[in-house]
């Protein structure tokens, strides 16, 4: 178990510089520099088919090594980004428990809970208290606990006789 967690270690180390140095301006710099050389050359190489086939190549196998660093990073960056988003809504008292591990769940079970958000901002916006939240699973109730409060206050009248005018 040692030597696999060394071997991993070590990939990992590697993957982390690679995503460092390959990311940095000296990179960028230096790919210039290789373009920047290779169209230098052309005339030399009187633009040979050769001369194409180093570039085209070259480009391909970095291209195609680039493609796997990235994704190894966006997975790790991901995962972390996850993990502090889920310590969040579990440390959150009013936070829904069920958006934990989101990212688990299907594109129509997604698409679903969009919805429901798209409607808890509408609930939001007639309220006039930036503050106030709702959670996914008191949404209305709470709305209408609020609403009931408040009622009597001059700003809600007001907005209730602005939405029937808009309505009519």
């Amino acid at each position: 178990m040692t030597n696999h967690r060394k071997k991993k270690n070590l990939f990992e180390r590697f993957a982390n510089w690679a995503t460092i140095a390959t990311g940095s301006s000296g990179a960028f710099i230096t790919a210039i520099t290789v373009i920047l050389i290779w169209i230098v050359t052309g005339p030399i190489f009187q633009y040979s088919d050769t001369w194409q086939l180093i570039i085209n190549t070259g480009t391909t196998i970095v291209t195609f090594l680039m493609v796997f660093l990235i994704q190894k990073s966006q997975n790790k960056d991901s995962k972390a980004v996850h993990l502090k988003l889920n310590e969040l809504l579990a440390s959150h008292a009013g936070a829904s428990n069920r958006m934990v591990n989101i990212e688990d769940l299907t594109e129509q079970e997604l698409d679903h809970l969009y919805k429901f958000y798209i409607r808890l901002s509408n609930l939001a916006e007639e309220e006039d208290d930036i503050t106030c939240t709702h959670s996914i699973d008191a949404a209305d109730e709470n709305h209408s606990i609020k609403l009931s409060g408040y009622k009597s206050k001059k700003h809600y009248q007001d907005a209730i006789k602005n939405r029937s005018k808009k309505s009519k």
